[in-house]
């Protein structure tokens, strides 16, 4: 045996049974489950969708899936739907990379002091697109919401339309962009800045249902919910915010509709 090949040189051999160390998903790793993840909330979504769509009786054609699509009682079961899909494909996922679920995702409770400044942050951007929203001359709130709340006020399901909006959409789309995104595409070469830019622009496209203006408002408010989430370590934190943002939208939609 030569020396190079002596036992002293030899690379390490773990203990049998030793589990291996735990590992995030990098650029690559992330983007595919990434697409996968998307892949099983939708699929939870439409699923809704194609039920109602089956169980209508209607002919399957334009007007039908129209109709569908803006009936708040199936927006908001569809919403709903998604968030076992997502939270099944994440728990694979971190499991996967032997790194607990929450560790993965950074579910840590916020203190009090950040809680403060993370709303104190949302409201100054908030009032900010409401002055630019009235200086434009353009409305406060997208006539998609009124159209899809009116429906489900009128089918007694308004409970849980705040249900979906204010609670299971924020715990979907943060777990997958503030959570699962940010956390892989941080720690690869994007950094932490990279990281924020890239899962706001996909959380934006989460939300093609706006139109522009609206669409620059979620892209501006994915950039301060990826600050926060960078400077705090805390989803939890952005999932309370994302929570109470959509509720105060929601708030806002239910008095513009009984004053319209």
């Amino acid at each position: 045996m030569t020396a190079a090949e002596s036992p002293a040189d030899a690379a390490p051999v773990s203990p049998p049974g030793k589990s291996r160390e735990p590992r995030v998903w990098k650029f690559i790793g992330t983007s595919l489950w990434g697409v996968a993840l998307f892949g099983a909330m939708f699929a939870g979504q439409v699923a809704v969708v194609a039920y109602f769509l089956v169980t209508s009786g209607e002919p399957m054609d334009t007007s039908a899936m129209t109709a569908l699509l803006t009936n708040g009682r199936i927006i908001s079961l569809s919403v709903i739907m998604g968030l076992p899909a997502i939270l099944a494909m994440l728990w694979l996922a971190t499991r996967l990379s032997r790194t607990p679920f929450a560790d993965y995702l950074a579910l840590r409770w916020p203190s009090w002091r950040t809680l403060a400044t993370g709303v104190a942050s949302m409201v100054l951007l908030m009032v900010a697109w409401e002055v630019i929203s009235r200086v434009a001359g353009r409305e406060s709130s997208p006539g998609f919401m009124t159209d899809v709340l009116k429906t489900a006020r009128a089918d007694g399901a308004l409970w849980i339309l705040v249900f979906a909006f204010c609670v299971a959409a924020p715990i979907v789309e943060e777990f997958f962009a503030r959570g699962f995104l940010y956390r892989g595409w941080s720690e690869s070469f994007l950094r932490p800045a990279g990281a924020i830019l890239l899962s706001s622009a996909v959380w934006t496209l989460m939300h093609l249902q706006y139109n522009w203006f609206f669409l620059a408002q979620v892209f501006s408010i994915g950039l301060l919910l990826g600050y926060l989430r960078y400077r705090s370590n805390s989803t939890w934190l952005t999932v309370i915010l994302h929570g109470l943002n959509n509720l105060a939208a929601t708030i806002q939609t239910i008095w513009l509709a009984n004053n319209s």
